[in-house]
């Protein structure tokens, strides 16, 4: 149904870049690649980590113990947080080039390993910081090597070129995409998931799907984007619920983060438009709101408002999730609801107003996303042509629920 939606005389670019140890004891490849970048004459790193998560999950236990065999030295930053800021990235690169950092190990989520990526461009560009990077006043074309072990499964950067920050002073969340910060290896072990709250395990989950409804219609949108878009909701549609009712179920953790994973790539290749683009305001302003609740939020009514443009698309995706759609343009207003429905039987009912945001913060998010270094470039590639209207359309109708 969604090859409909193809135009096949635009030429695509395919992107499939890093590689990845995937799978339960994945984690154990740590000793390989420590080697590996001891014989490329990587003799000491930094660690760049959140407060605890690293060694909850028994993460640290591999690498610590793979880097004391051969003889790397390492440092560790532990203060990574959610929504990590402009702050986190230059004390982290303070750290790395005082202490002579030749990589980055990040061993997180994606707020730990972007904060990794930010830091490793920042270790080639020593006189430039964080908030030159994220107001691209210059454009990075090398950067450290960057070993990416990740803790969640959602963001899927540790398979593409993303990193996001964000900038308090200004209230920016930008985010950036270079060749440069590719992770030189990756590591998706399911066994270092089990850990994660319900909360945790429902937003990154739905993180996942944001991200692919979106590389799946964007005006650059490919077969390959959107393939990798229906195969990541039909296994987020099977394995979240089990993996909420039973956090140790490696077999759910394994196919959520093989579906973050796609996920990850799909995003790489068909980038991301509305939903990112107006999240970003809302955990910039409100720096302890979950990137992926707020994603949560907005996806029913930015469905609502591009339905028209590439239904035969969202009908053919969003099938796991929201049955019995037919792919016509009227559409619109029930692919939201059923979509609403199923994020409430998941467990995900909040909408902005529950989270404190209310009509009159709606002008202020809509200038955000308008003047925020790379969110007019992620609505300038939506399915239609994202005006302040429709954006603002979108906030006001994520107050409340549609059902």
């Amino acid at each position: 149904m969604w090859e409909k939606d193809i135009n096949i005389h635009e030429v695509k670019e395919i992107r499939v870049k890093p590689n990845v140890y995937f799978g339960v004891g994945a984690i154990e490849k740590i000793d390989d690649i420590a080697l590996e970048l001891k014989n490329k004459g990587v003799d000491k790193v930094i660690v760049i980590s959140g407060k605890g998560a690293y060694k909850i999950t028994g993460a640290w236990d591999y690498v610590e113990k793979a880097l004391q065999k051969h003889n790397i030295g390492y440092i560790n930053y532990a203060k990574v947080t959610p929504n990590p800021t402009t702050h986190n990235i230059d004390e982290a690169k303070s750290m790395a080039l005082e202490f002579g950092a030749k990589a980055v190990i990040a061993i997180g989520g994606g707020s730990a390993i972007d904060t990794g990526k930010s830091v490793a461009i920042l270790m080639e560009y020593k006189d430039k910081s964080a908030a030159e990077l994220y107001e691209f006043a210059f454009t990075p074309e090398k950067a450290a090597p960057i070993v990416a072990i990740n803790l969640t499964h959602g963001t899927g950067t540790e398979v593409n070129r993303f990193a996001v920050a964000t900038y308090p002073e200004k209230e920016f969340k930008p985010a950036i995409a270079y060749d440069c910060i590719y992770p030189s290896y990756a590591i998706d072990d399911p066994q270092l998931m089990t850990k994660l709250s319900l909360n945790q395990t429902l937003y990154t989950s739905i993180d996942a799907v944001n991200h692919v409804v979106e590389a799946a219609t964007s005006k650059v949108a490919s077969p390959y984007s959107i393939s990798l878009a229906k195969e990541t909701i039909e296994l987020v549609a099977k394995y979240l619920p089990k993996a909420a009712a039973n956090p140790e179920d490696l077999e759910a953790r394994y196919f959520l983060l093989y579906a973050s994973l796609l996920g990850g790539v799909s995003f790489d290749n068909g980038l991301l438009h509305y939903t990112h683009a107006l999240e970003h305001p809302l955990s910039a302003v409100k720096p302890e709101l979950s990137h992926g609740l707020g994603l949560a939020m907005l996806l029913p009514s930015v469905i609502k408002y591009i339905y028209k443009d590439r239904a035969e698309t969202l009908a053919d995706i969003l099938a796991p999730i929201a049955p019995g759609l037919k792919g016509t343009p009227d559409e619109a207003q029930e692919a939201a609801r059923l979509v609403e429905k199923w994020l409430q039987s998941v467990g995900v009912s909040q909408k902005l107003t529950d989270d404190g945001f209310c009509k009159d913060d709606v002008q202020k998010l809509v200038n955000l996303c308008f003047t925020t270094p790379s969110l007019d470039g992620l609505l300038s590639i939506a399915p239609n042509n994202a005006t302040k209207e429709i954006v603002e359309a979108i906030y006001t109708e994520s107050m409340t629920a549609y059902n």
